[in-house]
């Protein structure tokens, strides 16, 4: 009886000067069968990094839950002090700053993945040929297993504050699959400079204060005037808000907002891609020379 075993199927890689952009069919190609030869790599790189950093902690997981908790309290008695005016709220106050947090600080580690990702890695970029999509998946796992630590403190707030939720629930996921893709995004668009230049992560930390000043965790989007219209052109701003209605049962008001923001991500992530494709080799032979 003869036994058939099937051989790993082995591709062929030529390397050319030539441009890759110039054959944009086989470019995707490539794209497609390096993500797809990732997985496995991107599993074991996210279990690792998830151990990691869990293990070498003595408060734990507690940390998902610190930075909203901390930021609520101290809001919240700013609030009450009349230090700030942060006028209505759609949920009670502390509810509202700790869930808009979770979903900022979740944005913020899509933002930051990236770059930490070829950081981590630097050592063996240019020692080993392996599809660097990996490292990004890894991240990605990482920041959505991140997420759902944080849904724990989510349902306690619901049930502590007795907020109500209907079907619009099961729909917050795609916006907040959509707040983490924005991150990505933008996260892998800088990442290749922030290897380069360790100016990059410094100015990227100045950057984010300020973004959190112009995103309506702590504040309701106001009403009218000069700050509005800067809240507005926030394209973190119609996800987060989306995310938050969407489970807490409120009419959405930025629809169109959030589509446009939602397609300019996907856009922008495709082109973003390949920009990270065509940019690492260059990189790499910049710091390993």
């Amino acid at each position: 009886m003869k036994h058939c075993i099937s051989k790993p199927q082995i591709y062929e890689i030529t390397y050319t000067s030539e441009s890759s952009l110039r054959h944009p069919l086989r470019l995707f190609q490539q794209m497609l069968r390096d993500l797809f030869a990732a997985r496995e790599l991107a599993w074991r790189l996210m279990v690792r990094d998830i151990n990691s950093q869990y293990r070498q902690s003595l408060l734990g997981i507690t940390w998902a839950f610190l930075p909203p908790i901390i930021m609520a309290t101290g809001f919240t008695f700013a609030n009450q002090a009349s230090i700030i005016q942060v006028g209505k709220t759609d949920l009670p106050y502390p509810a509202y700053v700790m869930f808009s947090t979770a979903l900022w600080q979740t944005f913020l580690e899509s933002l930051n993945a990236p770059l930490e990702a070829l950081i981590q890695a630097k050592p063996i970029l240019a020692k080993v040929n392996f599809p660097r999509e990996a490292l990004i998946l890894a991240k990605l796992g990482e920041i959505i297993f991140n997420f759902g630590i944080k849904i724990i403190l989510i349902i306690g707030l619901f049930f502590c504050f007795q907020i109500s939720v209907s079907w619009t629930v099961l729909l917050a996921p795609v916006a907040i699959l959509h707040l983490i893709f924005l991150g990505l995004f933008l996260g892998i668009l800088i990442a290749p400079f922030g290897l380069l230049y360790q100016d990059v992560s410094r100015g990227l930390n100045l950057i984010t204060g300020f973004w959190l000043f112009l995103t309506p965790v702590v504040y309701q989007v106001p009403k009218a005037g000069i700050f509005r219209t800067l809240v507005q052109l926030n394209p973190v701003t119609p996800l987060l808000v989306t995310a938050r209605e969407l489970t807490t049962n409120v009419k959405l008001s930025q629809p169109t907002e959030f589509w446009v923001v939602s397609a300019i991500t996907f856009f922008g992530l495709i082109l973003t891609w390949i920009f990270f494709r065509i940019a690492m080799p260059f990189v790499i032979e910049r710091i390993s020379s």
